[in-house]
């Protein structure tokens, strides 16, 4: 008699673990997600989206998420341990870096080399030679630090104003458009700091991209 209700009380103790087990998944893994997609989506539809930025009616990009830009008439961004996930196919399907590396797929993060590491002496002073030869007005001195330093993440679309305002005489010359333009349009893209007091002002690479090629008429009808 003990034995038999040793084993009810055993599987009835199973049952009720799985029974919360359940349970617990329906509520934390399906219903709680989907109620907070759906908060989101309804309170902040536009982030819940990714936040993506259009350009001629199709998607382009999104606002926080950084792009590489090679052409010349374009800003550039902070240097990317994944040059930000854009890469080209050759014919025969091979997938390459615009630098010529193979593509190691989606992904973001940073190298996270220690100052003292060669690999990350050698590539700063890469993308310095390569940031003087397309900027020949610039001395090596005055180059900010942003512009040699990879963010965390490898995706940071924001630069700092003076890494942008840096690069407008090089731009100015390869697009055609006045430095005053460039000036402005970088002044729209700029963001101050938060609640006026936290962070610094940053600006939006892809958003001073998209308003130069719609200067430049490469795109018909402004971004959004």
């Amino acid at each position: 008699m003990n034995e038999a209700s040793n084993h009810t009380a055993f599987f009835r103790g199973l049952r009720q673990t799985f029974g919360v087990t359940l349970i617990l998944l329906f509520l934390c893994g399906l219903l709680f997600p989907v109620l907070l997609t759906g908060i989101s989506a309804a309170v902040f539809p536009e982030q819940a989206g990714g936040s993506l930025v259009y350009a001629d009616g199709r998607a382009v990009g999104s606002k926080y998420v950084g792009q590489e830009f090679t052409k010349p008439y374009f800003m550039k961004g902070r240097p990317s341990a994944y040059h930000y996930n854009t890469y080209y196919e050759d014919a025969a399907g091979n997938q390459y870096y615009h630098d010529g590396s193979p593509f190691a797929g989606v992904a973001s993060g940073s190298n996270n080399y220690a100052p003292s590491n060669p690999a990350l002496v050698q590539r700063v002073r890469a993308d310095v030679e390569k940031f003087l030869a397309s900027n020949p007005d610039v001395k090596r001195e005055d180059i900010p630090t942003d512009l040699m330093t990879a963010s965390g993440s490898g995706l940071d679309p924001h630069i700092s104003p003076a890494s942008a305002a840096i690069q407008l005489p090089a731009i100015a010359e390869a697009s055609g458009l006045s430095q005053e333009t460039l000036k402005q349009i970088v002044e729209d893209n700029t963001q101050g700091k938060l609640l006026g007091i936290f962070g610094e002002e940053t600006v939006n690479v892809l958003g001073v991209n998209l308003d130069i090629a719609q200067a430049m008429g490469l795109t018909s009808t402004e971004s959004n």
